[in-house]
This record gives structure tokens, C-alpha cells and sequence, in this order.
């Protein structure tokens, strides 16, 4: 378990028991009752219930995708088996129909056998992500520059970022599109262990150029027209906002600001050594915060699961429970157990279950989404109107594209 730095805080909420935000060990609680004692957050558990059948959608559509037929499609016998891996707990068949815009499914019968294919509007969405993950290159290789950056070795085992390549959108490719083509920033090593591979980044990169996302809304703070913004207050805060019905106590608002002027080591500063002491080990603490803070910063969605961050958990000489570091900073994050997954979203970049600062990826990936919420509404099997809204709703994604 992590050690943690409010000492002895309670606060109540209308809908859980949350649990004590504290520096003390959690001798007596388990993972489990930490994990649910949290306090729920009803805009982030709705947007999550979708959201889970969204990464479901994706999984399959990856598997169509990577069939070199033309068009692309899978059977229905492959997917079945794959059930249970892709969480599919009513089977294959019923999974593909409650999405009917998303997948088809038709009879082969050259096999003799059901296949699945995507459907016209989610193949157009399939491809104008691709568009928008070559448009965003200069911004993907940032992110990855400051991922190893944030490394104390300035380097990554390459499986690591195989888990988040995704979240922080680099392209399927990522190895040929991106590292072999930028050789002056990024290079390829062998590792110790077999067929394993570490991305350094080069020592010509300047990395006392970047800042983290965090430092640029303390400077927006500080040039806000309000005299009542404290700059000596705000020099080392995180933004905090707390879920409808969380009534904070007086003694927990004051270890809170009192957490909130400890100084600590950025994520692109050097670590130099560990202090044993109580005042070094929060330090190092708050450190942690802010490198996964800068972490989430630097995905395309503002969040990733937890089993993923955790992998970089060494790397970035975090000595402390990722999970535990989320659970006992509820302003700042919030831990979504649905989905048979632990999701962590940054609080503060999200609004009613939306980014407040979307950018071209997500914006893509929200078309995939509403084709989700919308399940079977608006279908009826061979009606020609659906067929046709499709259409020109595709349409209506390439004009805008190409305007």
C-alpha cells in the first residue's frame, strides 16, 4: 500500500462511504473494501457503462481490420470462440446484433458459414481516424518524447508502450511510421531478456523545454483578473473538483491546502536521490501524483486503465500502489471499476462525460461512440432507410472532412 500523505481526513457523501484520505498505512483494509468504499461519481459511472461496450466494439473491429480479405471481415465462428476473452457474456452473435450500424453479419457461401464485416459508416469511421492519427504525428511524437522523458533512464521498454499506443494515439505502425523515421530523437536497443526491446530517446533532445500540463494552468491562474487568486498559494496545486454529493469537512479542506503547498519534483525534472525522511517520502509522493497527472495529460482521452500505467510504474521510480495513488485523490482522478477493468479518468479535463478540450482523435472516436448509444435504435433489417441515413451520414463526414 501506498504511504499517503493527509493524515487522519474523513469526508461523507450522499451515495458512499468514501474512504479516508490518509498517510497512514491501511493495515486493516483490503484492496477490495478500499477499492469500493470510494465515492461514486454518477456522470463518470454512466459515461463508463457505454464505454465498455465501446472497447468491446473496438476489439472486434481490430480483429475484422486485420483480415486482408476485401472488405475485411471475420467469422462468426472465430469471434464465438473469442467469448470469453472479449468478454462477450452473452456470445458473439448477440453481441454483433445489438450494434447493427457497427458490424454485419452475412452468410458465405463459399464457407458455409455466418462472417461478420463492418458497416459502411463504420468503416468511414475507422478510416477517418487513421486520417487523424497521420495529421497528428507532430503532436503523437511530443507525447512520446515526453513519455520517455518523464523515464529516469530517458528510456521504455517497448512492450510498455505497446499497452498504451492507443491512449496516446500513435498509429498501429507506431515502430516504422514513427520511431525508424525520427532516428535524431528515438532509438531502438536490445534488452537483457530475449526478444525484448527498449526505446531510448537521443541525448540531443532538450528536455528543459517542456512543462508539464499542470504548470500551464497554474500560469492561467495566475494571469486570471481575479485578486483573489494567492500565487504563492497556487505555486505547486493541482486542480480539485469532487463528485456531486461529496460533503468535504472543514479538516479535510485544510489537509488538502495543506497538501497542496508541499514542493515537490516535477515529472521532467531529475529525481536525484531518495530521502527517507517524512518530508522526502511526501515529496516523493506528490511527485507521483504529478507524473501520472502529466500521464493521463498526455493520452488522446484523458484516461487509460490502471493495469496499463502500472506498467511504467518502475520506469518512472514510482515506489507507490498506481491504484492507491488514484483512490486517495479523488479531486483529481476518478476510478472506474466497470467493465471487469479498473478505468482511471483526469478529472478535471472532463465535463458532463465529454473532454472540455477535445481534440481531432477523439473526436473520431466519439462518432464510433454514438454509433454505440444509438444500438439498434433507428434499425429495422433491410429497411432502405436505414441504409440510406448511413450513407449520408458518411457523406456528410467526408464534406466536412475535406472542408
Amino acid at each position: 500500500m501506498a504511504t499517503h500523505i493527509l493524515k487522519n481526513l474523513k469526508f461523507t457523501t450522499t451515495t458512499a462511504t468514501s474512504p479516508p484520505f490518509t498517510t497512514a498505512l491501511r493495515s486493516k483494509t483490503t484492496s477490495s473494501q478500499y477499492v469500493s468504499s470510494r465515492a461514486r461519481d454518477p456522470t463518470f459511472e454512466k459515461h463508463m457503462t457505454h464505454y465498455k461496450n465501446l472497447l468491446k466494439v473496438i476489439s472486434i473491429q481490430d480483429l475484422i481490420l486485420s483480415n486482408n480479405k476485401n472488405p475485411p471481415s471475420i467469422s462468426l465462428d472465430f469471434l464465438t470462440r473469442l467469448s470469453q476473452t472479449l468478454h462477450l457474456n452473452r456470445g458473439a452473435a448477440a453481441f454483433l446484433h445489438k450494434y447493427p450500424h457497427i458490424f454485419h453479419v452475412f452468410y458465405n457461401p463459399s464457407e458455409a458459414k455466418p462472417y461478420c464485416r463492418l458497416t459502411e459508416t463504420a468503416l468511414e469511421i475507422a478510416r477517418l481516424e487513421s486520417a487523424a492519427i497521420a495529421a497528428s504525428e507532430p503532436v503523437t511524437i511530443d507525447r512520446l518524447v515526453r513519455l520517455l522523458s518523464m523515464s529516469v533512464s530517458k528510456s521504455l521498454p517497448l512492450r510498455a508502450i505497446f499497452k498504451v499506443w492507443r491512449e496516446v494515439g500513435l498509429p498501429d505502425d507506431f515502430e516504422d511510421s514513427v520511431i525508424s523515421k525520427n532516428p535524431d530523437l528515438f532509438e531502438l536497443l536490445d534488452a537483457h531478456e530475449p526478444n525484448t526491446h527498449i526505446l531510448k530517446l537521443r541525448d540531443n533532445v532538450n528536455r528543459d523545454a517542456f512543462s508539464a500540463a499542470v504548470e500551464n494552468w497554474r500560469v492561467m491562474e495566475c494571469c486570471r483578473e481575479d485578486d483573489g487568486v494567492d500565487r504563492t498559494e497556487i505555486r505547486f496545486s493541482f486542480k480539485h473538483g469532487y463528485p456531486p454529493g461529496m460533503r468535504l469537512s472543514k479538516n479535510f479542506r485544510a489537509k488538502v491546502k495543506e497538501w497542496q503547498r508541499l514542493p515537490y519534483i516535477g515529472p521532467y525534472e531529475e529525481m536525484g536521490e531518495k530521502k527517507r525522511s517524512k518530508s522526502g517520502m511526501m515529496e516523493m509522493e506528490k511527485r507521483a501524483v504529478g507524473i501520472v497527472h502529466e500521464f493521463l495529460s498526455l493520452t488522446v482521452e484523458k484516461t487509460v486503465e490502471v493495469e496499463k500505467i502500472s506498467h511504467f510504474r518502475k520506469c518512472f521510480g514510482i515506489d507507490l500502489n498506481i491504484r492507491d495513488l488514484f483512490l486517495d485523490h479523488p479531486g483529481m482522478f476518478y476510478l472506474s471499476t466497470k467493465g471487469k477493468r479498473h478505468t482511471v479518468f483526469l478529472r478535471e479535463a472532463y465535463e458532463r462525460g465529454c473532454l472540455i478540450e477535445p481534440n481531432p482523435v477523439y473526436n473520431v472516436r466519439r462518432k464510433l461512440l454514438n454509433l454505440v448509444l444509438m444500438g439498434r435504435r433507428g434499425f429495422i433489417s433491410g429497411d432502405s432507410k436505414v441504409r440510406d441515413g448511413s450513407r449520408s451520414q458518411v457523406e456528410g463526414w467526408k464534406k466536412e472532412e475535406n472542408d
